[in-house]
């Protein structure tokens, strides 16, 4: 039997917690100390720590994996990527992908550079794990096939969307080393609600056909609203700029 999570809101400072909780988790640092400020209420992780995970996301977001491994190294002394093969391998691959973008991009083609980072990064790691083979194997297979002429699996790689489930990937790790929750709070009280939609459906509970929440940014621009649930009075921080 499906049990949902039990959340109990009850004081204004109990549904501030929460706010706090999710500009800290997905990186808002500007609005998570104007946020503190108003509600007088202090983060669990500093500011400042706050920032380095957004530089990293960042770094990610726009390809440069070297300068994002680089700086979770020096973020966490106990080396997250030396006990967490599968986010290791995950960052080494996007970094080649990265690198078959530049080199079949180029005016030279050439694809050594790609080619000699495959050879001494990842084919060492690959045999350990049969997932990490395949993932290897499909995305050497970039180099064969013209960019303009990619099999869906194929071109879903040089899509930012990989860009982003790493990053998201690396964040959580960084949040579990601090002793964080890996998400935010509210994304589980959005679970438990979406939860209790289905069970009223299911009894024939008579419900509009949508409960719209606010949270889905498309339909809130369709409907012509002017901010996003982040963008505040214009300083946008996001984790990705």
């Amino acid at each position: 039997m499906e049990v949902p999570l039990t959340i109990r809101l009850g004081p204004d400072r109990d549904i501030n917690l929460v706010i706090m909780d999710y500009l800290v988790n997905e990186g808002y640092p500007a609005a998570a100390r104007k946020f503190a400020l108003e509600a007088n209420i202090q983060p669990a992780e500093d500011f400042e720590s706050i920032q380095e995970r957004v530089d990293i996301r960042n770094a990610i977001h726009r390809g440069d994996i070297q300068t994002a491994i680089e700086s979770i190294n020096e973020l966490n002394p106990q080396k997250i990527l030396d006990t967490n093969s599968a986010l290791h391998f995950a960052l080494l691959r996007l970094q080649l992908v990265e690198l078959i973008r530049t080199c079949t991009s180029s005016e030279s083609g050439d694809i050594s550079p790609a080619l000699t980072f495959a050879t001494t990064q990842l084919a060492p790691r690959a045999p350990t794990n049969p997932e990490f083979l395949e993932d290897l194997e499909r995305t050497m297979a970039l180099l064969i096939f013209p960019p303009n002429n990619l099999s869906p699996p194929l071109a879903a790689l040089l899509e930012p969307s990989l860009r982003k489930s790493v990053a998201n990937s690396v964040n959580e790790a960084i949040l579990t080393s601090q002793g964080a929750a890996r998400e935010a709070k509210i994304r589980g009280i959005v679970r438990v609600r979406a939860w209790a939609e289905r069970r009223a459906r299911e009894a024939k509970k008579d419900l509009p056909s949508t409960l719209d929440i606010g949270l889905d940014p498309d339909r809130q621009a369709s409907n012509g609203a002017e901010d996003s649930i982040m963008q505040g009075n214009g300083e946008a921080d996001s984790m990705v700029t």
